[in-house]
């Protein structure tokens, strides 16, 4: 009474009603084994020597500090004086009256949702924010900035909703940002 239990638990070794494997296949598979093994250490070795030379622990302790110049307004002022003053000027009524941020593109990217509040008599635009992001326990991790190229009218407000600033540390926690320039409209 042969109910054909000999193939139990053979799996893929029994074959259209073949017994064990051959006995040299052993030997087949061992050597298939030891190429595939040579192939990962030289696809390996090539990925190390082509990566750049690291430079220790460069990760930055304290946050890049922006800041504008001051303006004399008794010095005379040149073609590229005046530029810089426009830009100075759009700050003193601008704010970020609210933000928030999130995460997007599979958690890679920051995407920042705040309001732009333009107290100022005339309307700005070309306004550049720059974001700091820090660990959970408040240690800085990287900035980034970006150049939102709307204008904001005069005594009013606008909201830029999910602008993407750029790549951040999965470390990242909390986000703050703030205004760096501006330029009348």
């Amino acid at each position: 009474m042969n109910a054909g239990s000999g193939r139990i638990g053979l799996g893929s070794f029994v074959r259209n009603g073949e017994g064990w494997p051959r006995p040299g296949s052993a030997k087949i598979w061992f050597k298939r084994g030891v190429l595939w093994l040579l192939a990962a250490i030289v696809v390996g070795s090539a990925v190390w020597l082509l990566m750049p030379p690291s430079q220790g622990n460069v990760a930055q302790t304290q946050p890049v500090r922006l800041a504008l110049a001051s303006i004399d307004p008794a010095a005379p002022a040149s073609a590229s004086d005046t530029s810089s003053a426009i830009q100075a000027a759009g700050l003193d009524g601008l704010r970020i009256s609210s933000q928030t941020w999130r995460r997007g593109g599979l958690g890679a990217k920051a995407l920042v949702t705040f309001t732009v509040r333009n107290d100022n008599d005339y309307a700005v635009r070309d306004v550049e924010i720059v974001c700091a992001f820090t660990r959970r326990d408040g240690s800085h991790l990287t900035d980034r900035s970006r150049v939102l190229a709307d204008i904001v009218g005069m005594k009013s407000r606008k909201t830029f909703a999910r602008i993407p600033v750029g790549f951040v540390n999965v470390n990242a926690d909390q986000a703050k940002c703030s205004l760096v320039t501006a330029r009348r409209a």
